[in-house]
C-alpha cells in the first residue's frame, strides 16, 4: 500500500453529497412517523442504517483527501471525529435492524427514532473506559509537567480537562439515572439529558480528532525535495546557545538535510527564524546559525530571520524571506513534534504551503499540547461552535418531539 502523502491534491474535499443525503433522511423520517409500523419497520431500519454507513464512508474519503490537500487543518479534526461516532451509530441500527427482522411484533420503525436520539449516550457509556484512562494518562503527564517546567495557567489544562470528561459522564449518570411523572415530563428530562450527552460527543470528538491529527502530522516525513526549511526558534541559554528544546529542533532539520543530500543529491537553505527577546544575549536566529555552522553546513546556505516572536511571526517573517530568494521552492518547517500541527496551521494562514516534521520531547509535553490545541480550536471558531450547537438543539427537539408523540 503507498504511503498516504501531503500536499498532493489542489482542491479541498467537499461533502455537499451529505446534504442531499440528510434530505433523504428527513423524508425517510417523515414517511415513517406518518406510516411507520410494524410492516415496514425492517426497511425503515435498513435504510436509516445505510445513510450513516454513506455518512461514515464519505467522511473517511474526505479525511484522507483532505491530509493530502492541507492536513494542517481543523476540517480533518471533524471528518475524523464524526466519523468514529457515526460508525457506532451503523452498528446500533444494523442490530436494531436484524431485531426488527426476528421479532417484528416487538421492535417496531419508532425505535429507530429512539436509537438516533440516544446515541450520544450510548457513545459516552461506550467510551467512558477509554476517557478514563485518558483523563488518568492527563493528570499524571501534567503533574510530571509542573514538576519540570512550574506551576503555570496552561500547565493546569491537561487536569481540568480531565475532571471534565469524568465529571460529564458522572453527571449524566446520576441525572439519567431515575427518572418519572407524565409523559411531558418524561420528554423534556430525556431531551436535557440527550441534548447534555450530545454536546459532550461533539466536544469529545473534536478532542480525539485532534489527538489523532496531530499524532499523524508530528510523523510524518517530508519527501527528500525540499529548498527551504525552516527552523522556528523557542529559547536559547544565557551564553547563547541553544536550548535543549531548540537543539532537537535543529538536529531533526540537520538530518532531513544530510538525508535528503544523500538520497538525491539536492541541497537546501536553511531559514532560522527567531528574534531576540529581552533576556537573550543574542538573537534565537543567530544562535541556531551558529550551531549550523558548528556542523558543517556552509554560511551561503543559512538564511536568517530574525524578527520573529511568535510563531505565527516566524510563518510570516520566513515566508518573505524565502520569497525574496525563491517565490516558487518547495518549503519544509522543523519544529517539535507537538507543534507540528500549531505550525502547520500558521503556515497556512500566511498562505506559505509548509510541510513539516518533529523533534523527539519529552513525553510528558504531549497530552497537554494537545489539550492546549483543542481549547485553541474552541476559542478560534466560535461562531462554528455557536451554530453548530444552535442547529443540535433544533435536531434534538425535533427527535424528541417525534419520538414521544
Amino acid at each position: 500500500m503507498k504511503a498516504l502523502r501531503f500536499d498532493t491534491r489542489d482542491k479541498k474535499p467537499k461533502l455537499y453529497g451529505i446534504l442531499f443525503q440528510a434530505a433523504a433522511l428527513a423524508l425517510i423520517v417523515i414517511l415513517l412517523v406518518c406510516f411507520g409500523g410494524q410492516k415496514h419497520s425492517a426497511v425503515f431500519g435498513f435504510l436509516a442504517a445505510f445513510f450513516f454507513a454513506a455518512v461514515v464512508i464519505q467522511l473517511a474519503a474526505a479525511f484522507v483527501r483532505q491530509l493530502q490537500y492541507n492536513p494542517y487543518s481543523y476540517n480533518s479534526i471533524y471528518y475524523l471525529g464524526f466519523a468514529l461516532f457515526l460508525s457506532l451509530v451503523v452498528i446500533f441500527l444494523v442490530d436494531l435492524t436484524v431485531r426488527m427482522l426476528r421479532f417484528p411484533e416487538i421492535y417496531t420503525a419508532i425505535q429507530i427514532l429512539h436509537i438516533l436520539l440516544g446515541s450520544a449516550k450510548n457513545y459516552m457509556i461506550f467510551s467512558l473506559p477509554v476517557i478514563f484512562i485518558f483523563s488518568v494518562a492527563l493528570c499524571i503527564s501534567n503533574v510530571s509537567l509542573i514538576r519540570h517546567e512550574g506551576m503555570r495557567l496552561v500547565n493546569l489544562l491537561g487536569i481540568v480537562l480531565a475532571f471534565l470528561l469524568v465529571g460529564g459522564n458522572l453527571f449524566l449518570f446520576r441525572f439519567d439515572y431515575y427518572v418519572s411523572g407524565s409523559q411531558f415530563q418524561v420528554m423534556i428530562h430525556e431531551f436535557i439529558a440527550n441534548f447534555f450527552a450530545a454536546v459532550y460527543l461533539y466536544f469529545e470528538c473534536m478532542l480525539i480528532g485532534v489527538v489523532a491529527v496531530a499524532l499523524i502530522t508530528a510523523r510524518y516525513e517530508p519527501d527528500p525535495d525540499v529548498d527551504f526549511l525552516i527552523i522556528l526558534g523557542c529559547g536559547i541559554r544565557d551564553d547563547g546557545t541553544p536550548s535543549p528544546l531548540l537543539r532537537g529542533r535543529i538536529d531533526r532539520a540537520l538530518a532531513f538535510y544530510e538525508k535528503q543530500k544523500a538520497l538525491t543529491g539536492k541541497e537546501l537553505t536553511f531559514v532560522t527564524s527567531g528574534g531576540q527577546g529581552p533576556d537573550e544575549a543574542i538573537s534565537e536566529s543567530a544562535s541556531m546559525k551558529r550551531y549550523l555552522m558548528e556542523h558543517g553546513v556552509p554560511e551561503e546556505r543559512i538564511a536568517e530571520e530574525n524578527r520573529s516572536t511568535s510563531t505565527f511571526e516566524n510563518m510570516r517573517f520566513s515566508r518573505d524571506t524565502i520569497r525574496k530568494i525563491d517565490p516558487y521552492g518547495k518549503i519544509a518547517f522543523s519544529t517539535t513534534n507537538y507543534h507540528v500541527f500549531r505550525s502547520g496551521l500558521f503556515a497556512r494562514r500566511v498562505k506559505m504551503r509548509a510541510v513539516g516534521m518533529g523533534a523527539k520531547t519529552k513525553w510528558y509535553f504531549w497530552p497537554n499540547a494537545a489539550v492546549r490545541e483543542f481549547v485553541g480550536l474552541l476559542t478560534e471558531h466560535r461562531k462554528k461552535q455557536a451554530l453548530i450547537l444552535s442547529a443540535l438543539i433544533a435536531v434534538y427537539l425535533l427527535m424528541t418531539y417525534f419520538a414521544y408523540r
